[in-house]
């Protein structure tokens, strides 16, 4: 069974990635999801948690339950690709291919204008509205090092144009490793 991340900054098109490897049977365990489970238990906003856990927990609090999380999925055998979206940090990098054989990453990349307008109307809890606190959660992704995970990923899609042609590089990819 593949194990395989995404990353990207936000409003980049990690859940357009998801949606197609879905499609082609991939189960998806997305690292915001554990983080926004986490802020509803605690009862506060999600990157308030997503800096806390850090800081209570270690940098490595994320990736360890989403190692937890897709064993279990191993465990019942119901996928021949599991993959993380999500990716922010070397330290989570390093703790998934100390877990799985073969892990690879797929980064994806968009301008910060162009993910702005994506999250506008994308309007997720944690989506700003105005770009002052955009850039704010851009800083915050960068401080966890997610930019060194962009950058040393084993395929970068760039995801500029239409939505038909990020499609087609995406099933390509999947294409070349499954």
């Amino acid at each position: 069974m593949q194990v395989m991340g995404i990353s990207g900054l936000p409003g980049s098109g990690k859940s357009l990635i998801s949606d197609i490897a879905i499609e082609m049977g991939a189960i998806i365990v997305s690292m915001g999801d554990i983080i926004r489970e986490e802020a509803k238990k605690r009862g506060e906003p999600t990157k308030e948690t997503a800096v806390n856990l850090r800081k209570e927990f270690g940098d490595n609090i994320v990736s360890e339950l989403t190692v937890k999380k897709i064993k279990k999925l191993q465990e019942e055998g119901n996928a021949d690709l599991i993959i993380i979206e999500g990716i922010r940090s070397p330290h989570e990098v390093n703790m998934f291919k100390e877990n799985f054989d073969d892990f690879i990453i797929l980064s994806i990349f968009a301008n910060p204008n162009l993910r702005f307008e994506r999250l506008k109307k994308r309007m997720r809890e944690d989506d700003s509205q105005d770009y002052a606190g955009f850039r704010k959660r851009d800083l915050t992704e960068l401080g966890f090092g997610i930019g060194d995970v962009i950058s040393l990923s084993d395929k970068m899609i760039i995801n500029e144009s239409d939505i038909e042609s990020c499609q087609e590089k995406i099933r390509e990819f999947f294409k070349e490793i499954i």
